[in-house]
Parts: structure tokens; sequence; C-alpha cells
């Protein structure tokens, strides 16, 4: 037996790494577009408004697709879906690097969308079937650690880019082109670990659905979740602006930089983390959103850079353990099955948090200027986490 056993045991953890490295590649081409934005935006003359329409867009065409095909994958097979995923990735990859016009923009990313709302919920639902035995909990660590990251990556390595070479955009967007085309090759290798089973049509019905015996964990996390995602809403939609616009950095590494700063603090923090539980976790995570985001907005009234670097830290804590205090608490309540289905609940509330504040920032800009835009948008947050962190409180279970 232990002959058969340790190839086995070596072939998912491959899996396991394979997947976590196409979550963590799929994020990273997530964030790349913006800091790109400002430089578009110039070239293009389009307004702040239709900018963060463009990045609500993305959020969009992603709930469209978790609300149909969201939990696909717990019908077809893990391995078929994400092969598509990573496919239509690619595609919208290859469009963004060439896009002249707002047209051919809102078209990538509208495409970018629905492959990221069949990745994300397949992906962690994949990394989940595939967590090695002697490592219990090890997928709810990853499974927020890793998109985090890849944030982090995808900002940091576009403004570079963007700083130090003459056709940046074409080079980036080209090269993600081709790992995603890898990836949808390299996901056929690993065992698949979802069986077919009937009911794909019903399935495609526009729902959200959380299976029965995850639904108390949900309900106390949904203010954790929305709190978290607004705050990376307002980062990756407004945070180049802020940094160009009101602290005066030009600079597309710096802007980048923000978004690298959130996303990279938040994942450190998550592993820091690993040994609390799921209730210490994301009270962490609403106390340093709540802290991080009112430091954020008193940095803007001082006009001072390096607070305002310093109050991204801090809610990048936040951003991060609010997501793995979510994690933890409801990966464990379902089968696998059932896991496409649940993911696919979470980052349908995840991302609707995440668009529609930016959708309504964009809505705003025009009226209160991006300065208005900005306090109004991060007041919201600091209240929302207040009471996310004050409802959990009053939660005795873990």
């Amino acid at each position: 037996m232990s002959i058969t056993y340790a190839p086995e045991r070596r072939s998912r953890r491959a899996g396991f790494r394979l997947v976590l490295s196409g979550l963590a590649l799929m994020m990273a081409g997530a964030a790349a577009p913006s800091p790109f934005y400002p430089v578009l935006q110039a070239k293009l003359g389009f307004s702040a408004a239709a900018m963060t329409g463009i990045f609500a867009i993305y959020a969009a065409a992603i709930l469209a697709t978790l609300l149909t095909a969201g939990s696909a994958s717990d019908h077809l097979g893990r391995r078929p879906v994400l092969s598509a995923g990573f496919l239509l990735l690619a595609a919208s990859m290859a469009q963004f690097g060439r896009a002249e016009s707002v047209a051919a923009l809102l078209a990538a990313r509208v495409l970018q969308g629905v492959a990221s709302g069949l990745l994300l919920s397949t992906l962690t639902a994949a990394a989940t079937d595939l967590e090695p035995a002697d490592r219990p909990g090890s997928a709810a660590i990853w499974n927020s650690v890793t998109p985090l990251a890849g944030l982090a990556i995808g900002a940091l390595a576009a403004g570079t880019l963007l700083d130090d070479l003459a056709a940046p955009r074409r080079l980036a967007f080209g090269a993600l082109a081709l790992i995603f085309l890898a990836l949808a090759a390299l996901v056929w290798l690993p065992a698949e670990t979802s069986a077919r089973q009937a009911g794909l049509l019903a399935s495609l019905r526009p729902r959200v659905g959380v299976p029965p015996a995850a639904r108390a964990a949900f309900r106390r996390s949904a203010p954790a979740v929305t709190a978290g995602w607004a705050t990376g809403g307002l980062y990756l939609s407004l945070g180049a602006p802020i940094v160009a616009d009101l602290f005066g950095a030009r600079s597309e590494l710096a802007q980048g930089a923000v978004v690298a700063l959130l996303s990279g603090t938040g994942a450190l923090a998550c592993y820091l983390m690993r040994n609390r539980t799921a209730r210490q976790v994301t009270l962490l995570g609403t106390d340093a959103l709540a802290l991080g985001t009112a430091a954020t907005l008193a940095a803007l009234a001082w006009g001072s850079f390096a607070f305002y670097l310093a109050s991204v830290v801090l809610a990048g804590i936040g951003f991060g353990t609010c997501f793995f205090g979510v994690m933890r608490s409801i990966t464990p309540t379902v089968s696998t099955a059932e896991r496409g289905e649940l993911f696919a609940a979470l980052f349908t509330l995840s991302y609707l948090s995440f668009g529609l504040p930016a959708l309504l920032a964009g809505i705003a800009l025009p009226w209160l200027g991006l300065s208005g835009t900005t306090y109004a948008y991060g007041a919201a947050i600091v209240a929302l986490a207040a009471t996310a962190g004050a409802l959990r409180r009053f939660t005795t279970r873990d």
C-alpha cells in the first residue's frame, strides 16, 4: 500500500501547487490593468468616471458568471471548467494589450470577468479538494493568501514595467496571455477531483445558493466579507488616481505599489494568523479595516504620503484577514460536491461588494470630485467594518 500511496500523495501535492499557482496568476492578471488606467486615460482621453466604469464592468461580468455558471464544476468536473476559463482569460489579456478605445477596453474587461467568474469558484474548490491529507486546514490558508499575493505581484510588476519599458502594455499582457494558454493545458494533468453529476442546466439559472450546512457560518461572515472587498474596490479603482492626483506621485511604480502594499500586507497577515481561530482572525480584520481606512482619510486631509502608505498597511491587514476568517469559518461545512456552489456564493457577495461601490464612486466623481468621493467611500467602509466587528462580537460561536 505504501508503494502506491507515495506517488498518489506527490501527485495531489503537485496538483495543489498547480491550482494555487493558477489562482495567483489569475489575480495578478486582475490587478495588472490598474497601474495602466491613468496612462490609458491620458492617451485615450476618457473621464475618471469612465475609468471606474471600466473597473466596475469587470466585477459585473464576474457576478453574472458566478450567478449562472459558478457551480458548473460541481457538474462537469473541475478540469474542463478550469481549462475553458484560462482560455478565455488568455483571450482577454490579448485584447487588453492591443485595445485602443474605451469600447475595446470594456470588451477586454468583460471577457476577463467571465473568465474570472468561472475560475474563482473552481480554483478555490479544486485547491480544497487537493488539500494535502497531512495538512488539514491548509487549503483555507492558501486560498486566502494566494489571491492577495497574486494581486500584489500583478500590480507591482505592471507598475515596474510601466516605469522601465517603452512598450510595457503589449509585453505585460502578451506574456500573461501565453501563461494562461499554458495553464489551460496544464490543468488536465492532475486527477479529476469532482465527479460529473446531473443538474447542469438547472444550475445555470441565475441564483445564489448556499448549501444548508454552510448557511449559519455564511450569515455570520457576510458583513466582514462586504467590508473587506469594498476596501479592495476602493484601492483598485481609485488607488492610482489618488496617488497621482492627490499626492502628486506620478511614478507608475508608486501607483502600483499602493495596491501591492495593500494586498501583500493582507497575504502576510493571513499567513501569520494561520493558527488563530476564525473568530479571532475576523475580529482583527474588521478592526484593522475600520482603523486603517480612517487613517487613510486622515492622511489625505493632512497631505502626508508617508502616513498614507502606513495606513494602507493597516487597511491591508484588515483586507486579508477578513477574507481568511471567512474561509476558515465556511470551508469545513460542506462536502466536495457542494464546494463549487459555496464558493460561487462567497465570490458573488465578494464581487458585489467589490464592484458596486466602485460603480457608485464613478457616478459620484463628476459631482464630488476625486477627493470628496474618496472621503465618502472611505467613511462608508469605516462604518461598515465597525458594524461587522460589533455584530461578530455578539456571536459566541467560532
